[in-house]
């Protein structure tokens, strides 16, 4: 078996294709909600694909396993829209208002071997 000193420096995403997802937590504060969802680019924008958990701390949060790339989302708040302040990076949308970004990259200098 010929050894390739190249493997190690490729990205993960190349080496290992079933591994290119990453865990993803998005967390929303809304004391007064009853429900709260996330809906984007990642669900195909379904109000009901992704609800998040109400936490003690009067958050909502939930876990995503999302591939590697850029995805547009916005909160749904007891069936209203409503942008994460959270976020770092915003777009508008067709509709007058404006999408979060979310970029999830892989860390592809992590060797796995």
């Amino acid at each position: 078996m010929i050894s390739d000193s190249r493997q190690s420096t490729e990205p993960i995403s190349e080496r290992f294709p079933a591994l290119e997802e990453q865990e993803i937590v998005l967390t929303f504060y809304a004391p007064e909600a009853r429900t709260v969802g996330v809906a984007g680019s990642f669900n195909r924008w379904d109000l009901q694909a992704n609800m998040l958990t109400h936490t003690a701390a009067d958050e909502w949060s939930i876990r995503l396993m999302l591939k590697s790339g850029q995805y547009e989302y916005r909160f749904v708040v007891d069936g209203v829209w409503a942008d994460d302040p959270q976020a770092a990076q915003r777009v508008p949308n067709p509709y007058g208002g404006l999408n979060s970004v979310l970029n999830v990259r892989l860390d592809d200098t992590t060797d796995l071997l």
